[in-house]
């Protein structure tokens, strides 16, 4: 007799098709896995095929710096002039849209899907994630699921986000809340080029 994790008797019908998708989710985990190798290869333009063939949408001189993680990166799309720093994950579990020229530091969680600690069976629950044009997120900062961080807008290091960030302005803290504005009346910089070999 089979069981679920709840010690429910499965019929054969129900087992033989929770068998089926525990070997997908093996072999999607195994393909996140050569996707995390990938992103040690010390070559943007390397790291960039290998992204776009695992279905990552990334514009024209956007580059991510070594060490990033992807959960189902079919969903992530990356606009033109972006730079992404190291050790940052990027979860497609919903769509992750990112804007032109916004600069992603180091070790950034931006998570589009996360568990309802409310629900009786800890169900998961997922919302895309939209950071607009010329967007700024310092190191370690935490973006969670369902934000959409506006054009210009600024997120401070170590900050967690978990409500939408109006167009510049600039966020900190645990919640993250507002702490000023941007004076600039106009973005329209380029970003610097990406470290080499990182």
């Amino acid at each position: 007799m089979l069981t679920d994790k709840n010690g429910n008797v499965l019929s054969a019908d129900v087992a033989t098709g929770k068998i089926i998708n525990r070997f997908f989710a093996y072999a999607q985990e195994f393909s996140l896995y050569l996707i995390r190798l990938a992103g040690f290869i010390p070559s943007h333009i390397i790291r960039k095929i290998i992204y776009e063939l695992y279905g990552v949408s990334i514009g024209a001189n956007s580059f991510i710096h070594m060490g990033a993680k992807f959960n189902e990166p079919w969903r992530v799309k990356i606009g033109e002039g972006t730079i992404i720093g190291e050790n940052c994950f990027l979860d497609g579990r919903a769509n992750l849209i990112i804007g032109n020229n916004v600069d992603i530091a180091s070790d950034v969680m931006i998570w589009n899907s996360e568990h309802d600690v409310h629900s009786n069976d800890f169900s998961a629950r997922s919302a895309d994630i939209l950071i607009g044009d010329y967007v700024f997120i310092g190191p370690r900062a935490i973006i969670l699921p369902g934000v959409k961080i506006g054009q210009g807008a600024v997120v401070a290091a170590g900050a967690v986000v978990s409500k939408d960030v109006p167009d510049m302005m600039i966020v900190g803290g645990v919640p993250a809340k507002e702490i000023g504005m941007r004076r600039a009346s106009e973005l329209n910089y380029k970003l610097g080029r990406p470290r080499l070999f990182q």
